[in-house]
């Protein structure tokens, strides 16, 4: 059998924790950010995990 290969889009997007959890980026933060409140400029800048519902997924994309 060969090696599974991992998929590099989703190796570039996220990144595993010690604790197990995978990070992930906000959406919405690329460009044209004056129209959005500094509120939700603030919230996008914070730490984002992804939903357990995904998890098993993305470790396996990116095993």
């Amino acid at each position: 059998m060969p090696k599974m290969k991992s998929v590099k889009g989703a190796v570039k997007r996220f990144k595993v924790k010690k604790n197990g959890q995978i990070k992930r980026g906000t959406a919405y933060r690329s460009h044209i950010l004056t129209k959005q409140d500094a509120g939700t400029r603030r919230e996008q800048n914070a730490p984002k995990v992804v939903s357990k519902a995904d998890a098993k997924n993305i470790k396996a994309m990116i095993n």
